[in-house]
């Protein structure tokens, strides 16, 4: 066990965090991060009421907390009120609030005995959340898979440590995808780490047999972050967030011409694409860990191998090879 502020408050034996990937982290993949000692997440994404009903009884008595997109979380509550409510009354562990403003949210939370965490991508968000009660700060790089922003996680991650250590758990994501991260981001001073990546590729996330294909075929030179997904989609994200996707016929195809994505007709060839993992026809949401992934594991297994390095090297066994 590597103890942490994190894995005290969580009662975790393995200071790591799923990400709440958008129609990737589903209840089976939450209820199993949390199985293996983590804390798994459900990722509520969009906001779908239907899908997130689905994933909490997949999920079974886990416990289990819950992502949910900022913005889109405001949007809902402004024309459907106790959307939220919906979530709190099924008791995560933690709510998790990335891309917007948290503050609205987190008292809600808090006075039902909820912890939040805030994903940010700037020190200036980080404070921000902090001081509207957020408990845990993720401190996101641009590395990581889905929706981010510029900054990188060496610099980024102490730099939020510094800036809101004392009063906050700090959590590193983006780019970390076995134990050597762990270990670097504990080195930092985090608390602990979010991955998404390395659990997008395990057996029990909600990904098509064709992307983890092309994950598996690919290094970190093979993503970009760009806006041609949100196009597809229809989706009116915020100018600051762009998307980290597997670079593949669909994207190449698109780079040079995004307006001509905006039709109706090619949104549902993109839902269809991507329920089918064809990359012909839509993106793999993936960061630049896929460059430290070989293979399609169970999320017990990844766990495993990500304790037992992280141990090597603080212990300073590890060697490369």
């Amino acid at each position: 066990m590597i103890a942490t502020r994190l894995t005290d408050k969580f009662g975790l034996s393995v200071p790591v965090i799923s990400a709440p990937m958008a129609h990737a982290a589903g209840g089976k993949l939450a209820a199993s991060v949390s199985g293996a000692g983590a804390l798994g997440m459900i990722g509520g994404g969009y906001c779908d009421r239907q899908w997130l009903e689905e994933q909490f009884f997949e999920a079974g008595n886990a416990a289990v907390g819950c992502g949910l997109i900022t913005w889109k979380l405001a949007e809902v509550e402004r024309d459907e009120p106790g959307f939220l409510d919906m979530i709190l009354n099924r008791r995560p562990k933690a709510l998790f609030l990335s891309f917007g403003d948290p503050a609205p949210f987190i008292k809600r939370a808090r006075k039902m005995s909820i912890s939040v965490m805030a994903q940010v991508q700037t020190v200036s968000d980080a404070l921000h959340a902090v001081e509207a009660g957020a408990e845990v700060i993720v401190a996101q790089g641009t590395e990581a898979g889905g929706h981010g922003s510029r900054r990188g996680t060496m610099s980024f991650v102490p730099e939020v440590v510094d800036a809101v250590g004392d009063r906050a758990i700090v959590v590193a994501a983006g780019g970390i995808a076995d134990g050597r991260g762990l270990a670097a981001a504990l080195m930092l001073g985090a608390d602990g780490v979010l991955m998404g990546t390395r659990f997008w590729a395990s057996r029990e996330a909600l990904v098509p047999d064709g992307f983890h294909k092309d994950a598996l075929d690919s290094d970190g030179d093979a993503t970009l972050r760009s806006i041609l997904p949100d196009i597809a989609r229809g989706y009116e994200w915020p100018e600051m967030y762009d998307i980290r996707t597997l670079k593949g016929p669909w994207t190449e195809r698109w780079r040079d011409m995004p307006e001509g994505l905006a039709a109706e007709a090619r949104r549902a060839e993109y839902v269809r694409a991507s329920r089918e993992g064809d990359s012909n026809g839509a993106a793999a949401v993936a960061g630049e860990a896929v460059g430290l992934i070989g293979s399609i594991e169970s999320v017990e297994t990844i766990v495993e191998n990500v304790m037992r390095q992280a141990r090597e090297c603080l212990s300073g066994n590890w060697r490369a090879r």
